[in-house]
């Protein structure tokens, strides 16, 4: 595969250069990306690590180091109990307690938070992406961020103002930018909190009335909430560049306000891009760990290879929303990645803008390195017919497309897409699409010229079948057709009984063609 022409031709480069641009030029870059483990990790997600990994190969491209950190908010408190998980009523006792102390409903992890952090993590690896993951939990119980607490605590007249210019009713004079898990019943239900200004704060949990008191020099129970806690990280990470959703890009909203306050920690605002929501096709609403309407990277991936869904990504801005179709419309999307990778090959023709971002495009949705040659493209339409006449057997399948996998990146391509077309199939296909190839043949009742059609058709076939492609077959079955003054329809009705006993099915030409001279001569008897 050639070089691409422009180093800038795909939104990620341009990132990088802005980057670059507004840092000085230095060697190493920081880039952020992070999750609440609130409940399971979803595809929308997985969006805004996916648009930091793009950045990150970016800035490697230009020759720049880079650090790429996910930080688990597990120090976070547990809100809600998400519908789709098991043990309900023994997670509803956890309530307002640290996400990280409660228990894995499903008995494999440490914690709650431990169970949907390892899954992520491993779908994240699957997708090409390497991250260094930072674990606030251990981060604020290990005392790391003390003196910042401090510092927060004694510029909290600074913060309240930044907030207030956002806030319908200001803040109270009481208010402290800080949290407490209450030290006798863990959660942060706390009705009032005091500081005496230099290293202790006082409080009463609401909940069980608890009184007590934490030394900030030597506390585990303290954290900092969302819209302090981010830009402290920006600042003690040295954080150059992190990307956010809606909720928080909007104007007021959490980064308005962290742009203010990382200030008080003598660093800047990162680099920032806005990324736009996914939406999965048949389901509506917004994506939610917390209400359960999930789907994660895994489902994604049992229906499209992984360098098709970085392709995907890497196919729109990060502030174009748009929406993944599990339904019909996963074989155009398997059609026009093909299209692309044979652009990017010089088999598909294309002027040179459009050509250079194919091959950039193609660059970034590559796991590994990319290919040196075209690889091979089942297409996915004819693979599920060809799967389906064989009973969704990838092995019986395998010998149609044996000539064309000479290398072991061939078989991979093969391997993976049969096996994405036997998932979508059995869960997803629409119902008219689905079929299965008749064992023997089936007797029908048929006038005189459908009798006619069939031993001529059977002729044909016997004689000139392997010399005819699909598009010489139907022209030939249309002149029999034709001869015998029929109606398409009830010829083509006709042989889908007898091929598929449905009424319908895929072109019959190509169809036949798949399914072999000898299976058809035999399901066409009467």
């Amino acid at each position: 595969m050639s070089q691409v022409l422009n180093d800038n031709v795909h939104w990620a480069d341009l990132a990088a250069d802005k980057i670059i641009r507004g840092n000085n030029d230095k060697e190493s870059y920081t880039l952020a990306s992070g999750i609440t483990p609130s409940g399971v990790v979803h595809f929308g997600n997985f969006r805004e690590v996916i648009t930091v990994d793009f950045v990150a190969r970016a800035l490697r491209k230009k020759g720049k180091k880079v650090r790429f950190i996910f930080s688990w908010d597990d120090y976070d408190t547990f809100r809600k109990v998400p519908a789709n998980l098991p043990k309900q009523d023994e997670l509803q006792k956890y309530l307002f307690n640290p996400i990280v102390d409660t228990p894995d409903p499903f008995g494999t992890a440490e914690s709650y938070a431990a169970h949907h952090e390892k899954n992520f993590e491993a779908q994240v690896a699957k997708m090409g992406i390497e991250v260094e993951p930072i674990y606030q939990s251990k981060k604020y119980r290990a005392g790391v961020y003390r003196e910042q607490i401090i510092h927060v605590l004694k510029n909290k007249d600074k913060i309240a103002e930044i907030l207030n210019k956002w806030r319908q009713a200001p803040l109270e004079d009481s208010w402290l930018p800080v949290l407490i898990y209450c030290e006798k019943c863990n959660r942060d239900r706390i009705k009032t909190i005091t500081f005496d200004g230099a290293n202790t704060l006082h409080y009463e949990c609401e909940m069980c009335e608890h009184k007590g008191s934490e030394n900030l020099t030597t506390t585990t129970r303290t954290k900092l909430p969302w819209r302090v806690d981010w830009p402290m990280r920006w600042g003690f990470e040295k954080v150059d560049f992190e990307p956010g959703g809606k909720d928080h890009s909007s104007e007021g909203g959490s980064f308005t306000t962290a742009k203010e306050i990382v200030e008080i920690f003598n660093w800047k605002a990162p680099q920032y891009l806005q990324y736009d929501f996914v939406s999965i096709k048949g389901m509506g609403g917004k994506m939610s760990s917390s209400k359960g309407n999930l789907v994660t990277v895994n489902d994604v991936l049992d229906v499209y290879e992984p360098e098709m869904v970085r392709w995907i990504f890497a196919s729109y801005k990060p502030n174009t929303d748009f929406g993944l179709s599990f339904d019909l419309d996963v074989i155009k999307n398997y059609e026009d990645f093909d299209r692309l990778e044979r652009m990017v090959f010089g088999v598909e023709p294309g002027n040179e803008k459009k050509v250079a971002m194919a091959k950039r495009v193609y660059e970034l949705s590559q796991i590994g390195a990319a290919p040196t040659e075209l690889p091979i493209q089942p297409g996915f339409r004819h693979l599920c017919n060809v799967l389906q006449i064989n009973d969704l057997d990838i092995e019986k399948a395998r010998p149609f497309y044996a000539k064309d996998i000479k290398t072991a990146r061939d078989e991979r391509r093969f391997k993976e897409r049969a096996e994405r077309a036997v998932f979508w199939i059995e869960n997803h296909a629409p119902e008219e699409f689905k079929f299965s190839l008749n064992k023997t043949a089936v007797k029908i009742d048929l006038d005189e010229k459908q009798n006619k059609f069939l031993v001529d058709l059977k002729n044909l076939l016997t004689t000139e079948f392997d010399q005819l492609d699909e598009k010489a077959l139907h022209e030939k079955m249309y002149e029999i057709i034709h001869a015998l003054e029929l109606q398409p329809m009830d010829v083509f009705t006709m042989m889908y009984r007898k091929l598929i006993s449905l009424e319908k099915g895929p072109k019959l030409a190509g169809f036949m063609k798949i399914i072999g001279k000898e299976r058809v001569l035999k399901l066409i008897e009467n």
